[in-house]
């Protein structure tokens, strides 16, 4: 198995919690602060704040994470044909 293959399903298993903690903010009565919801928050919280420090939240919508999956899709990509280009 060749390790840009790898790299891309890393990618893909972050995009499905970033899709997960998406779709769980979407129910108010969800505890946070209990596990594994808890890790799931500070993990995906990794590549939403910067969005978000940028971009405030227009209304009650936060698309921090539309632009933080646009980004990843493109460094995904971007690694992807990197390491395929050198044989990995």
């Amino acid at each position: 198995m060749r390790i840009s293959y790898l790299v891309y399903q890393l990618f893909n298993l972050i995009m499905i919690f970033m899709l997960l903690r998406v779709l769980l903010s979407w129910f108010p009565n969800i505890n946070w602060n209990g596990e594994p919801l808890y890790s799931l928050r500070k993990f995906t919280d990794i590549f939403f704040e910067p969005f978000r420090r940028v971009i405030p939240p227009i209304g009650m919508i936060d698309i921090s994470p539309v632009l933080a999956f646009i980004v990843l899709s493109i460094v995904q990509t971007l690694f992807y044909r990197l390491l395929y280009s050198f044989g990995f």
